[in-house]
Order: C-alpha cells, then sequence, then structure tokens
C-alpha cells in the first residue's frame, strides 16, 4: 500500500472523506497572541571549551572616531541567521496595513513575521480602479505580480534599451505630438509578470474591472544589496503627501530632493515645468486617476500574443525583448491534470527564460470539492501561497516531526512554507485556487506518496523492515 502500484498521482480524490474538520482547540491555540509568538527552540547551547588566554598587552587609548550621519551602507544580501526558520508555529495572514489613494489602494502584508523573515521574501496588494494609474516606480528588489483580476497593460523602462514603439508620421501631421518609448506590454486575468530589480516600471486599468494584482518581492535575492527590505523610488507625484504614512519605508518622488535650478537645466525646461516633476500639492497618492484615459502607442491584444506564439531560440530573449508576461491559468495545459481532482500549472525559467535571472518561479494549483494533494516538499526553495478562492485545509510539518500549522487557509490569505517542511492539503467544499511563489527558478518538488514518490523509489526490503521493525516496537 505505501508504494502505491495504483495509476493516482500526487493529486486525488477523498471519496471516504466529507470535508475537513479542524479541532477547536487546536484553531484556538493558533490564532491567540500567545501561539502567534515564536518559540525559541528547547535545550541548554553546547559547552564550549576554550584554551586559557593570557592577559593582553597594554595598548595605546584609541582615539574616538568622528561621528557618522546621513550615510548608507550598500550591503551584501541578507543571510539568513542559524535559528531564523526554527518556526514552532505557522498563521495564516492577512494584510495589517491599507494604503489609500486617489484611484485604488495596496494591502500590506508584515514583513516582520517570522515565516517571511525565514523566506527573506514580501507581499502586498495592490487594487486599482478603471482608468487608474499606479505611479512609475523602482524597487530595490525583483518581484513578481499575479494578475488575479482585471485587464490593463504596463511598461517596464530597461536601461540602455531603444524607444521601439513610436508614433506614425500621420499623428503628427495632424498635431499630435510626437512620442517614443519601449514597449508596452498587455496583461489579463491569470498572468504572471516579472520585473527586474531597479527597473522602473507603470501599470495602468484600461478595462472595465478593478485590478487585484498579489506582488511578492524577493528581499534577500542577490540583486538587492541594500537592505532586508525593499524600499520604493517614485519618479512622479507625491505619495509621502496623501496624508497616510507608507509601510514602504517612507517612499517619495525622489525628483523633490533636486535642485529645481539644476533639473531645469537637466531637462532643458523652465523651472515651472521643472516643479511639476516634484509635484510638491499633489495629493493624490501613488495610484492616481487618468480621467481621459491613458493614450499610448502599443500593439492590438492579437498581434501581441502572435508575437510571443513560438519557442523561444534565443535570440529574442535579449535582455530589451525578453518575455516578462506569461498565463498560468489555462487549464488546457496543466503541467498536472486529474479530471476527478484538479491541476496545476508551473511556470519556471524553462517557460519563461528571464525568470533565470530572477530566481524565481510560480504554480497555479486548482484543488477541487474535498480533493487532496498528498505531502510533498520544496527540495531547493521556500513556497509562498496565497489562496485566491475557496479554502483548505493544510498540514505543515518541520523537521522535528512537529506540525507547525494545521488549519483553514481561507481566500486572501497567504501561508508560507519554509524549505523542505512537508505539506499536504485538501480542499474545502467549495475547492481552492491558489498561487504560490517560490524561491528558485526551478523548484523541484519530490513527493511522499504517488508514483513518483520517495516511498515507491525505495527497496521493497527496506520498506518491509522498517515496517516490522515499527510492529515489533508497538508489540
Amino acid at each position: 500500500d505505501l508504494v502505491g502500484e495504483g495509476n493516482q498521482g500526487h493529486i486525488v480524490t477523498a471519496p471516504f472523506v466529507q470535508g475537513f474538520v479542524v479541532n477547536p482547540s487546536e484553531k484556538q491555540k493558533s490564532s491567540s497572541p500567545e501561539a502567534r509568538a515564536p518559540t525559541p527552540p528547547t535545550g541548554s547551547p553546547p559547552r564550549v571549551s576554550t584554551p586559557p588566554v593570557s592577559p593582553p598587552s597594554p595598548q595605546p587609548t584609541p582615539q574616538p572616531s568622528p561621528p557618522v550621519t546621513n550615510v548608507c551602507l550598500a550591503l551584501r544580501p541578507v543571510q539568513q541567521t542559524q535559528n531564523q526558520c526554527q518556526i514552532q508555529r505557522i498563521n495564516a495572514l492577512e494584510p495589517n496595513e491599507r494604503v489609500e489613494a486617489e484611484a485604488g489602494y495596496t494591502e500590506f502584508f508584515d514583513s516582520s513575521e517570522q515565516q517571511f523573515q525565514c523566506a527573506g521574501v514580501e507581499v502586498i496588494r495592490h487594487h486599482i480602479q478603471p482608468q487608474g494609474l499606479m505611479l512609475p516606480s523602482y524597487i530595490n528588489t525583483p518581484l513578481m505580480v499575479y494578475i488575479r483580476q482585471g485587464r490593463g497593460y504596463y511598461g517596464v523602462m530597461m536601461t540602455g534599451c531603444p524607444e521601439m514603439f513610436q508614433s506614425s508620421q500621420q499623428m503628427e501631421e495632424r498635431g499630435s505630438f510626437q512620442d517614443r518609448h519601449q514597449k508596452i506590454r498587455h496583461f489579463q486575468p491569470g498572468d504572471v509578470i516579472v520585473i527586474p530589480a531597479g527597473d522602473p516600471h507603470w501599470i495602468y486599468n484600461d478595462g472595465q474591472d478593478e485590478i487585484i494584482a498579489v506582488v511578492m518581492l524577493d528581499s534577500t535575492n542577490a540583486a538587492n544589496q541594500l537592505d532586508q527590505f525593499h524600499r520604493r523610488f517614485f519618479l512622479a507625484g507625491n505619495p509621502k503627501q496623501s496624508g497616510q504614512e507608507t509601510p514602504e519605508e517612507g517612499s517619495g518622488n525622489i525628483f523633490r530632493g533636486f535642485d529645481l535650478q539644476m533639473l531645469s537645466e537637466v531637462f532643458n525646461v523652465d523651472q515651472e515645468t521643472a516643479s511639476k516633476l516634484q509635484s510638491p500639492d499633489d495629493t493624490r497618492g501613488h495610484i492616481v486617476m487618468v480621467d481621459r484615459g491613458l493614450q499610448v502607442v502599443r500593439p492590438p491584444i492579437r498581434m501581441q500574443h502572435q508575437q510571443h506564439g513560438g519557442p523561444a531560440n534565443g535570440v529574442e530573449e535579449a535582455v530589451c525583448s525578453a518575455k516578462l508576461t506569461a498565463n498560468i491559468n489555462d487549464a488546457s495545459r496543466p503541467d498536472f491534470y486529474n479530471p476527478e481532482a484538479g491541476w496545476t500549472v508551473h511556470l519556471n525559467s524553462f517557460k519563461l527564460p528571464i525568470l533565470q535571472m530572477m530566481q524565481l518561479s510560480a504554480e497555479r494549483g486548482v484543488l477541487y470539492r474535498n480533493a487532496v494533494m498528498s505531502p510533498y516538499w520544496i527540495m531547493n526553495a521556500h513556497e509562498i501561497i496565497h489562496v485566491t478562492s475557496g479554502s483548505m485545509r493544510m498540514q505543515i510539518v518541520n523537521n522535528e516531526g512537529q506540525s507547525v500549522f494545521d488549519d483553514v487557509i481561507q481566500e486572501w490569505q497567504v501561508v508560507v512554507v519554509p524549505q523542505n517542511f512537508a505539506v499536504m492539503k485538501q480542499a474545502g467544499q467549495e475547492g481552492c485556487r491558489w498561487i504560490s511563489f517560490r524561491t528558485n527558478d526551478n523548484a523541484i518538488m519530490s513527493t511522499l506518496a504517488g508514483r513518483t514518490s520517495a516511498i515507491k523509489a525505495m527497496p521493497m526490503s527496506l520498506l518491509l523492515a522498517v515496517v516490522m521493525k515499527i510492529m515489533a516496537v508497538i508489540d
């Protein structure tokens, strides 16, 4: 039975399970303030014997160093300390901060949570209303965006790349100004967008529905040498004057720090025009409304999809023309499919080559009513799971064989599964859909049940010896 000679994979139906029940005492325990606080590992630290040390020779009195002020030191990527992933209790997290703007708002998950610190990531959610524009900005970390809802287009300004989109001569003859800019890309529900660290980007909603974008920021990525939290640098607007404190390290318009006279000389404009770059009186926040719509040079949606249709040959994946978007919401092209239980789609660097540079990947998962995903672990990455609809019961077990999470994760909640922690999932009565971000461009999953499981790969005699030994102990 352990070997599993049947034809079932790692996602199966549960014919004998009618829903799932969580022990009320355990649920209350996990939601209490005491349970949220991480428990330090038990046991005394090992004793270390040290040889006797002779008294130090007299040294000259050091002179006091001059005080250092207003200095930002560039740091290497923050490495996890030894006990940073010694997690005794994992909780399903919800946003704890919300920053409003004229045309939407952004929700922030608490980046100081131990499970986020362990994985070295942060999670935020953008809500952008129709005709809403998220102002241009850049961040010190790479980010991966999943479009939960809505349509629109976005731009990523890559340093040194040419302006490949330009207005036609007929438009200029009719009085329109000349417009040249870098590539603009469309997106739709189910798309995953990747943006390298330091590249300015913006998002615009040209659809009828609100855009809901789930964003994972890899704070400990090698591209980030600033500090362990992300910082956003705006190129427009005045977000700090929106009347709210933003958790994004006091993000503001970087043009406000430059001298107005120097700005006017650099951009070859008068000071009145240069002052608009600083936007001193703008109180609309980081997402603004474009009343007459945003008119930019962009190809039709169908043409853009045709351009990305063929297989990659390495030439078109140059930095300036790299594909940054892939849809993982297509059930007709799954990586695993069970018509009665569910399906999954994986997005890695083999499907989207730029992920190799960013060291990130993603998975879109769907479980039908009461279906079960057998226990597995990710061998080389942390996994950040965000439920987009429905609910599921999850059990997460650490290396000590202890359950650090046994609860229901609801829609819009987030759970972090540390590397090599074993996890099992069971969908609720309404099924479950989720997006998971992984901190490796080719995350490898190892299962404990099914045809490709570690148990099935073991010799039969070994399994018999282990089982017989356990039975002898029980007797």
